[in-house]
Parts: C-alpha cells; structure tokens; sequence
C-alpha cells in the first residue's frame, strides 16, 4: 500500500487519514475511516508506583484530574466502571481488561464489530521517573455515523496528562 503524504493528512485503501505529530505532554490524533485514536506521552519525574497509585484509586482519582467529575466502582482486572466526564452527559462503563501493575492497563467499552473504546495506560521507566502513554481508540462499522459527534479528545488528552504530572510530582 503506497501512501501519498500530503502533509498533516494521508490518502491510503482505507479513505483519507489525518496523523498528528506529538511533543511532550501534547495529545495526538489519527482518523480514518473506520478507526480513530488519540495519544498523549510525557515523562513524570516521579516512581512508576506513585503514578500508578493515582491511576488506580478511584476515590481519588477526580480531585487530581480535571476531565474525571467521577469513577465508581474498584479499578482492578475484570471489574466494570461508571465513568462521569465534564465533556459528556454520558455515563461510561468501561471494563478493566487488563492490569499488570505500575506497568500496563487497558479500560474497553462496546461491541465489535459494531462499536468500541479501548483506552490503554503505560508506564514505562524513564531515567529516576516515569514515561507516561495513554491512548484511547474508536472503532467499527458505526464509527462513520457517530464519528462528527464526539469530542475532540486531543485538548482533553492533554490536560489529563498535564494534572497526571502535576498530581505525581507534588507528592513524591
């Protein structure tokens, strides 16, 4: 498959593509037709453990982050959560499918073929601190017909990394 760059946008089987390039701390985006992900990537200067303990308590986790009013529900393997966001009237009920301690942890939400959100979180050692990545995917064949009302999630990205960072680092 040959690729004609166009700068910021791509033409390829799938239909147009957009990529954007990321710095630290700043959100991403690719979109396709049937497929779209956002990314953030920073580094903390804080222990892998202290940046999973705020990603792991629900309790918690609305005071140091800004795009959560609310998670219900234990974050661990297997258990259902119920999400409130400031963007959305919606309540989000995510399943956590895969959680490898201070290292890897997946939320998903959907039906394939239909429709579905996968947000991954890892951490990675980076020098005495932390590389934070967080990436969340749409996708499926309903995807084209929702695809306009969703939020533009790249702002939102990177303000969940930047108070990620900002929460860590204040509390060694």
């Amino acid at each position: 498959m040959s690729f004609a760059d166009t700068g910021r946008r791509w033409f390829g089987a799938s239909g147009c593509q957009e990529r954007f390039d990321m710095a630290d701390g700043q959100a991403s985006a690719e979109k396709s037709t049937f497929k779209q992900s956002v990314k953030v990537s920073n580094e903390i200067a804080a222990p892998r453990e202290r940046v999973w303990a705020l990603l792991t308590d629900a309790e918690v986790f609305p005071r140091w982050n800004s795009t959560v009013t609310s998670i219900e529900g234990p974050i661990a393997l297997g258990r259902k959560l119920a999400v409130r966001v400031p963007i959305s009237p919606r309540l989000f009920k995510p399943k956590v499918s895969v959680f490898e301690p201070s290292r890897r942890m997946v939320w998903q939400d959907g039906a394939a073929p239909m429709f579905r959100g996968v947000r991954v979180y890892e951490l990675e050692p980076a020098g005495a601190g932390t590389r934070f990545v967080m990436t969340e995917t749409f996708s499926g064949l309903m995807l084209p017909m929702i695809a306009a009302s969703l939020p533009d999630f790249v702002p939102v990205f990177t303000r969940y990394a930047a108070d990620l960072k900002r929460a860590a680092e204040a509390n060694p």
